[in-house]
């Protein structure tokens, strides 16, 4: 039987900003619609590099997928650290198969600008048809090439330097890593699929590929996020919490991502004792780093919801719990101010206080927030929670020119997905029943009855 090759992407998850641009740039969308088909066209396995679910976090999979894969395919369109230093690690390792591909407006960074990559055009931050036919075509022909030419040398540090020897793993530890990398894709199949189902039968698919991770270790752990995910998309909260519970204590508390999303369904759940559990779980996770913007951000839902539930039965104790919202989604946006997430919410909440310190902190804070926005397109996005953050902030800016604009947006983008409206409206909800004084409370009721009318 022969040994399928194995292509290795790397390469920016989601919807990712790009600082030379005004719009975001959908990274599956150009792997789906380009990478993916050239890839199909041989007889290979195709491994994506995911930092999101493997907590940004190089690991032992990741070096052995840099190592082993006999092509690697890396997009430097942005300046991401994970793909640059993913780039230096195949080139010190492998003399050559190196693809490097770049939807970049300009040339390369300074670094690489020597290096031969495949361009591809973006407009406004997406891919067209036919640039994605294109790149398709160029990449194809750069794999076969790597493919039937493995020993060409493309890495600058076996082209400058005589003799550089590159790293090589014994035999055995190779044909270990191949079973690895086929059953990952295999799952990571089976998980597409179940993405494809609705309702009960997608979450018992992804239960079976639960029930295929038996004990998980820490050569599961991938495997295991991307289940943990699936579960999470699909709404499976008990499933989520059940698998996270059953993973050794230790690895958790190496994985953050694990317990983020343990955090988030508890908090979901909210049975019992979930919430403080939650709560415990990230302030384990604060005890030994820095709050990040995320951790910071879950933290804060889980008072936001508090706040919510408790307001009109006690409003002292929901005046504590919007504080404390407020507090750690100010935290998550000072982490890190270009994510807009933390500071939409605290523009929210602020206004909803409508007193005298939090309008005057709102006076400060939206510009910069509007700017955390604004760089990932606005109006222009074609993300409906970017769109549904410029709403909110002019909103929360009285500003209702412009949110009557970014309303007409929100309505086109959630023309398949209704739900989104109804999560912008429960925002709107609590601001109109804080009736603060700072909002117009007229047009306020005319927003909220357009999305109420879908």
């Amino acid at each position: 039987m022969s040994i399928r090759p194995l292509v290795f992407v790397a390469m920016p998850f989601g919807t990712k900003p790009d600082a030379t641009r005004t719009a975001t740039i959908d990274f599956d969308a150009i792997y789906e619609r380009a990478i993916k088909p050239a890839l199909a066209r041989f007889d290979v396995v195709a491994i994506r590099a995911d930092e999101e679910r493997s907590g940004g976090v190089i690991h032992l999979s990741m070096f052995e997928r840099l190592l082993l894969a006999e092509v690697a395919v890396v997009d430097v369109t942005i300046d991401n650290a994970n793909v640059f230093y993913e780039l230096g690690v195949r080139h010190t390792a492998r003399p050559g198969t190196t693809i490097i591909t770049s939807g970049k407006d300009g040339g390369l960074p300074f670094d690489i600008a020597m290096l031969r990559a495949i361009p591809y055009r973006l407009t406004d931050g997406a891919l067209s048809a036919e640039s994605a036919a294109a790149l398709t075509e160029a990449l194809a022909l750069r794999v076969g090439d790597a493919l039937a030419q493995s020993s060409v040398a493309d890495s600058p540090l076996f082209q400058l330097i005589p003799g550089f020897p590159g790293i090589a793993l014994p035999r055995d530890y190779q044909s270990t890593f191949r079973d690895r990398a086929d059953e990952l894709r295999r799952l990571r199949d089976q998980l597409e699929a179940a993405g494809l189902l609705e309702g009960t039968a997608r979450a018992d698919a992804i239960a079976a590929v639960d029930r295929d991770l038996g004990a998980i270790g820490e050569d599961d752990i991938e495997p295991a996020i991307d289940v943990l995910t699936a579960y999470r998309d699909a709404g499976a909260l008990d499933a989520l919490i059940a698998l996270v519970e059953r993973m050794p204590s230790a690895l958790r508390r190496a994985h953050v991502t694990v317990d983020q999303l343990y955090a988030f369904a508890l908090n979901r759940r909210n049975a019992g004792t979930d919430r403080e559990h939650a709560i415990d779980v990230l302030e384990a996770v604060i005890a030994k780093e820095t709050p990040s913007s995320k951790t910071a951000g879950l933290m804060a839902r889980i008072f936001k919801d508090r706040f919510a539930e408790t307001r009109g039965a006690d409003p002292f104790l929901a005046a504590g719990y919007l504080q404390q919202a407020i507090e750690w989604y100010r935290r998550g946006f000072l982490a890190d101010p270009r994510e807009y997430y933390p500071g939409v919410n605290l523009c929210t909440l602020l206004a909803i206080d409508g007193g005298d310190e939090a309008l005057a902190e709102l006076q400060r804070t939206l510009p910069a927030v509007v700017f955390a926005v604004g760089r990932l397109g606005g109006l222009a996005s074609t993300d409906y929670w970017v769109v549904a953050s410029a709403f909110e902030l002019a909103v929360a800016g009285n500003d209702w020119a412009l949110a009557t604009r970014a309303l007409s947006r929100m309505r086109t983008l959630a023309r398949t997905q209704p739900w989104m409206l109804k999560s912008t409206a429960n925002n709107l909800t609590l601001l109109r029943d804080a009736a603060p004084g700072s909002i117009d409370a007229k047009n306020l009721e005319g927003a909220l009855r357009s999305l109420a009318a879908g």
